[in-house]
């Protein structure tokens, strides 16, 4: 069975050639690079991976993930991030696309106005549906409901992973985000990157504060549209579990049948061209 990673952050242990923004949240000596996921994700028998812009690092500076995504084209694919408000973001993601192999913007609202109904996110999106990318949809908190729901609705064709589902995490939000995240099944090109365990946990393996929500999002969104997620480096991300753990998650732990595993393991992404 096939085990697709869809959602990992890269940095480079180079910081010289590949310059981090201010105050970057860095992660451990010697981890988050491409050699690291390499290793990490092969050691846990995931033969693919989806690598993220990591905007927390890098800012949008896109540099290192184009070179990594370009040079490890056989097992990983490009999840860039660019600025909306930024006029030459379009050219960009167009350069990306066609010189460097990524294969997926990361939509996040415009910070100017926050929110995705914006020209500039707009116009991110024409070319994606342009050049038959995909879009990594950033939507974390319910005030840009309403953004996302108006570019989801005008670009129905792009094929949509909703990154992180709403940070859906125990405590006093979870039902009406929960809630939230639900109603936009209705969006059929929406696909949910189910990681929200590891990086909601507030349990150590196998984080059960979150299986029901898990559950519910699986059966709400359907199995056919839910892909797993590692968010690497762990060590920063999803604290309490390890890589490996986050993945025996959906292996062992939750409720689902052996087909149910291996369509949320890796099929999905494979059919969705994730």
């Amino acid at each position: 069975m096939p085990i697709v990673d869809c959602h990992a952050h890269i940095t480079s242990l180079d910081e010289r050639r590949y310059q981090p923004r201010d105050k970057p949240f860095r992660p451990p000596k010697n981890v988050g690079d491409s050699a690291d996921l390499r290793k990490t994700s092969l050691a846990a028998g995931v033969t693919r991976v989806r690598a993220i812009q990591t905007v927390s690092f890098y800012g949008y500076d896109n540099r290192y993930l184009c070179d990594e995504a370009k040079r490890n084209s056989s097992w990983m694919s490009g999840v860039c991030t660019l600025d909306p408000d930024d006029p030459h973001s379009p050219l960009d993601l167009r350069r990306f696309i066609r010189d460097y192999k990524v294969r997926a913007l990361r939509s996040v609202p415009s910070n100017r106005t926050r929110t995705f109904d914006h020209d500039g996110v707009r116009a991110l999106w024409k070319v994606v549906a342009d050049e038959g990318a995909k879009i990594d949809l950033f939507l974390m908190q319910r005030p840009h409901i309403e953004g996302a729901v108006k570019l989801l609705t005008e670009f129905p064709s792009i094929t949509v992973g909703f990154c992180h589902c709403m940070d859906l995490k125990p405590g006093p939000q979870l039902k009406e985000n929960l809630a939230a995240m639900l109603a936009l099944a209705r969006f059929r090109n929406l696909y949910p990157k189910v990681d929200f365990i590891g990086t909601g946990t507030l349990r150590d393996y196998p984080c059960e504060d979150l299986h029901d929500t898990m559950m519910q999002v699986i059966r709400g969104y359907g199995v056919e549209r839910c892909m797993w997620a590692s968010s690497y480096p762990n060590q920063i991300w999803t604290p309490r579990i390890t890589y490996a753990q986050h993945l025996r998650i959906f292996q062992e732990a939750l409720p689902l049948t052996a087909r149910e595993r291996a369509l949320i393991l890796g099929e999905n992404a494979d059919r969705l061209g994730f």
